[in-house]
Order: structure tokens, then sequence, then C-alpha cells
């Protein structure tokens, strides 16, 4: 007999089901295979969801707490975080039509889901709002930035458009605000390799050959702060963050560079002063130059 195709149940208030596919030569009750899967949550957690109906198979066919799987079987179910902490921010809409989204998004707010964000992303809340099941990132930034983030609504069109950012196509540029250094020749030409650090949340430079730059400018002096302009040309990890620091200008409010701070409840009075400000590229479908910038600012 033909597996059966895939088939999700439908999103809940904009969250998409998870999938887990049971590996080969598996025989083991549901509960069990869902602890070993996921020992991070509670044995218990997992008996209660597998009783009331909330892991389901692709037939929709709820599974059973002692019930065997079997090998290739298609479960799904819905992540739950008890304890998520409400992001008191919201998103705007900078442009819509039948291929992408547009989306201002404001500091702190996760794009999608990842650990103990779920609900409070920027891809939860727009399918939400929006009904549009099909969304999908078409790239990201990091949950402490502000800023532009485009999404795909036709899956028919969507690899178009992140070809663009596997290419190198599109032009993003960044407003940041971190201290002033008048006696460093501007604009500033950095050209680095970057790396992952000894923790997992930090990156470094090193020596070698450069896999990142960014150009670095100044918009507006006030006192010991300045407004700058940032133009990565490549796409690194914490890329910006990495090399304003390198440059003895850590952004304000960034609690990762230079020095690795504690992690804690967010502080919302003291957001990291960046923001993806403007992107720009060729777009593929329409065959038409494109522009969007944040109606958004630091200072």
């Amino acid at each position: 007999m033909s597996r059966c195709r895939p088939n999700p149940p439908p999103a809940r208030e904009g969250l998409s089901a998870s999938c887990v596919v049971v590996p080969t030569r598996t025989a083991l009750a549901a509960l069990d295979f869902f602890h070993q899967r996921f020992p991070f949550i509670a044995r218990e957690l997992w008996q209660e969801r597998l009783q009331s109906g909330e892991v389901v198979d692709d037939q929709g066919n709820r599974i059973q707490p002692q019930q065997i799987l079997h090998s290739g079987q298609r479960l799904y179910y819905f992540r739950i975080v008890p304890t998520e902490t409400p992001i008191p921010f919201q998103e705007s809409i900078v442009w819509q039509d039948e291929h992408l989204l547009v989306v201002d998004k404001p500091h702190f707010l996760p794009v999608i889901p990842s650990g103990k964000y779920v609900h409070e992303t920027l891809l939860v809340r727009l399918k939400h709002k929006l009904g549009i099941e099909a969304l999908s990132p078409i790239h990201r930034i990091d949950r402490d930035t502000a800023g532009l983030v485009l999404f795909s609504v036709n899956p028919q069109t969507r690899n178009a458009y992140q070809a663009l950012f596997r290419e190198r196509q599109v032009h993003k540029t960044y407003h940041a605000v971190a201290h002033w250094n008048p006696a460093l020749a501007w604009p500033v030409q950095r050209a680095s390799r970057i790396v992952p650090g000894s923790h997992f949340m930090q990156q470094v430079e090193v020596s070698g050959a450069a896999n990142a730059r960014t150009t670095i400018r100044p918009l507006q002096v006030r006192g010991d702060l300045a407004l700058y302009e940032l133009e990565p040309l490549t796409g690194l990890r914490h890329q910006l963050r990495v090399h304003m620091a390198a440059l003895g200008l850590p952004l304000l409010g960034d609690g990762i560079y230079p020095v690795l701070t504690p992690e804690c409840e967010p502080d919302f009075a003291h957001p990291l002063q960046l923001l993806a400000k403007a992107i720009a590229f060729m777009d593929p479908v329409i065959d038409q130059y494109r522009q969007f910038e944040s109606p958004r600012t630091l200072w």
C-alpha cells in the first residue's frame, strides 16, 4: 500500500502544526517515543497531550499514549510554551501583493517560532492576522533587530525571491546608534573573517581571508553619539554587530558584543539600536526595480 500524502491539521491562531516522522525500525508506544525524542518536555505533558487528542497522524486520527507507532508514520502536534512573554510592540505592513509581503518588525519580536517564543513571533502573528497559511519568510533578521522583513505569499514564486538572497542580489541598508569616534577615516570599509566563537551566541573575527564586508558611514552626530548607515556586502550572522564592536563602537543596547551578558527578561526600555532601514532589488516576478523603507527611526 502506498503511503498517505501529508495532510497537516489546520493552523491554530496562526500557528502551524509541527511534524515528526517515525524513523525506521521503531516499535515504541507513542508516549515512549515522544518522551525519548523530546526529553526536555516532561513525560506528563506528553501524556496529557496524547490523551486530549493533541497528537494526530496525517489522516487526522488521534494517537493514543500506548499506541505502537510504525516506521515512516507522520505525526503532527502543536508546540506549547506555558510562560511565553508577551511582546508589547506591533508590526506594520509596508507592502502586500499576490506574491510578496513586506513587514516592518519591532524590536524584541522573533521572526519565526524558536525556543521560548511561539505565538509571540512575527510569522505566527501575521498568519493569525492575515489568514495566509502559505506565508513564509524569505529571509530573517535577529529578534533584537527592528525593521524590514520580506515574506513569500505564493509558494509558486517563493524560490525566485529566495534566489535573490542566495545570489546576493539584494541591497540592504541598516541604521545604528553607537558612540562617535571622529578619529576614524570615514567612511569605513570593514573587511574581516568572521567565524563562530566559543559561545554559540557570539561570532568572532579571526585572521584569514575576509568573508564579511560592511561599509559604515556616519549620518548624524549628537554629542558623543552618532547615527550610522551600515551597508552589508555579505550576510554573515551578527556581521554588523561584530564589525561595529571591532571598531570600538559597539551598538547601544547590545547585550552580546563586545561582552556577552546573562540572558534575562527583555528590557523593553532599552532595545538594541539596530534597524533594517531599507531594502532594494530587481523583482524577478514582475521584472521591476523595488525599494522599501521602514518608517521607524532610532534617535
